[in-house]
């Protein structure tokens, strides 16, 4: 099984597995900009219209099947089912060879079991997701943690935060002027970066549904990638290249990185006025070179890229 980089992932689009037009999506006919998809089969679909959604997505992994399996430069393709229990029935499609994995709703520890004898297939990788009200609890986290790098840790690509369940287990809902950082999920975002980052997670950001406020998305992007997120959930394909835009490096940011890796780096260093120690900031700079091979520079700053491109190769 060959490691998917959580970089990779960039603005993961969920759709409805009801949906007429997935396979123009899997094959880059419309928005062929997007790198990761979720057909969902939980939320996004209403009870009554499950085995419709259960068809259709049979009928796009035929018609990808007939095609010769997907192409390379498209999309990631992940399908989140209902529960375990259709998770089960879904491991066992052969036509489930051409998806990348699940996305896991409402993950527990006390469910946690019934998803590993649900998923058998080690081809598929998972992005469990966190959106239950023992989210709130540091030390379910732990255990959670714990669990999870026992027996799916390399199954397991990023984990992704449900920041509208979470708040509505408060009854809450985030208004149009703020983002999620102005809410209780100023206190979940860090504590699940530092409980689930330090045991080695990768984490992606919760959806931005406020679709008139592209200024706002890009605040709280920003928001996200200083807690270490990796990805962020998108609801729209308006919200894709603001996301994955936002999650270019900066090339102060990449030279740092790239000096810091360097096996002649000595062991305290200035670089643009910042101190620099290669033995506490390797892995912080390991991500931004992984985050430049997947995003790329901002786009302001790839003019300059000669000149102290030269500087740092001649370090």
């Amino acid at each position: 099984m060959a490691a998917l980089s959580p970089y990779a992932l960039g603005a993961t689009l969920y759709m409805p597995a009801t949906r007429a037009d997935l396979l123009e999506l899997v094959f880059r006919t419309k928005l062929p900009e997007l790198r990761s998809l979720v057909v969902c089969l939980e939320d996004a679909v209403a009870d009554r219209y499950v085995d419709t959604a259960l068809r259709n997505l049979r009928v796009l992994l035929s018609a990808i099947d007939v095609r010769g399996g997907r192409p390379a430069d498209g999309p990631l393709l992940f399908v989140r089912p209902r529960d375990s229990q259709m998770a089960a029935v879904l491991n066992d499609w052969p036509l489930m060879a051409h998806v990348d994995g699940f996305v896991v709703p409402k993950l527990t520890l006390s469910n946690l079991g019934a998803w590993e004898q649900a998923v058998t297939n080690p081809e598929l990788f998972l992005m469990p997701t966190l959106e239950t009200s023992d989210v709130f609890n540091p030390g379910a986290m732990v255990e959670l943690g714990l669990a999870l790098k026992a027996n799916l840790n390399q199954r397991i690509i990023a984990l992704r935060i449900g920041g509208n369940d979470l708040m509505g287990c408060l009854g809450l809902r985030r208004n149009t002027a703020t983002t999620l950082y102005s809410t209780p999920m100023s206190y979940v975002i860090p504590m699940l970066a530092g409980v689930m980052g330090s045991q080695g997670f990768a984490l992606t950001a919760p959806v931005f549904e406020q679709l008139a406020t592209p200024l706002l998305l890009k605040k709280e992007l920003e928001l996200d990638i200083a807690h270490g997120l990796v990805g962020k959930t998108a609801i729209h394909p308006s919200q894709i290249n603001i996301i994955q835009d936002t999650l270019r490096v900066s090339f102060d940011d990449l030279s740092s990185a790239k000096l810091i890796v360097s096996d002649q780096a000595p062991a305290v260093f200035k670089h643009n006025d910042v101190m620099c120690e290669p033995a506490e900031h390797f892995k912080w700079a390991t991500g931004i070179l992984a985050r430049a091979q997947w995003h790329g520079v901002r786009h302001a700053q790839v003019e300059n890229e000669q000149a102290p491109a030269r500087l740092i190769e001649g370090t």
